[in-house]
């Protein structure tokens, strides 16, 4: 068999139309909050070979036990919507939204995405006034210090988060956390 007509095996990104181009995609998906439905989602995602970014859960609406999964993900717009059936097939889903999609339709650009990151640098002298002067421009916030490291609190777009962690590297960065992203869009309308 010759070795070019072979495809990788494996992953949905390899049966989609060469004239698709791969884009980043928002999806917000409301589910029922009891055990398992992480993993049945998350199980949707790795089975198929899909990739996930970005994974953001918690409950939403107590009363309901329902609970918003945000997933950045990325694929072509054949494989958005395969991802997007797929989902609304998992029996405690009750709904799946493609947030960029429905961005485009409102007329925006791109939905409102917002994360947080716990950023702790240690550091003395010059270093260290330097990072407390770069965070100010930045926002972020000192939650913790001592005379060896402070640990920041920012919030904002994810480009924003990596450039104020790529500027904390030659300050003296020691950990990172992140939350992953929290998103909507804009308008009167919910999801």
């Amino acid at each position: 068999m010759n070795a070019q007509h072979l495809q990788p095996t494996g992953s949905a990104y390899f049966i989609a139309k060469e004239t698709e181009k791969p884009e980043t995609h928002t999806l917000s998906v409301l589910v029922d909050n009891e055990p398992g439905v992480l993993a049945r989602v998350i199980g949707l995602f790795s089975g198929r070979g899909y990739n996930i970014e970005s994974l953001t859960v918690s409950e939403t609406e107590h009363e309901k036990h329902l609970s918003r999964i945000t997933i950045v993900t990325r694929g072509t717009p054949h494989v958005m919507e395969q991802i997007k059936h797929q989902l609304e097939r998992i029996v405690p889903v009750h709904r799946v939204v493609d947030l960029t999609v429905r961005s485009h339709q409102l007329g925006q650009e791109r939905p409102l995405e917002r994360e947080l990151a716990l950023v702790k640098v240690a550091g003395t002298g010059d270093a260290r006034v330097e990072a407390l002067r770069l965070a100010d421009a930045f926002r972020a916030s000192v939650i913790d210090a001592n005379t060896e490291h402070f640990i920041f609190e920012i919030t904002g777009k994810g480009s924003k988060l990596d450039q104020f962690i790529a500027i904390m590297k030659p300050l003296g960065l020691v950990e990172i956390c992140r939350t992953g992203v929290a998103a909507m869009n804009r308008g009167p309308q919910g999801m």
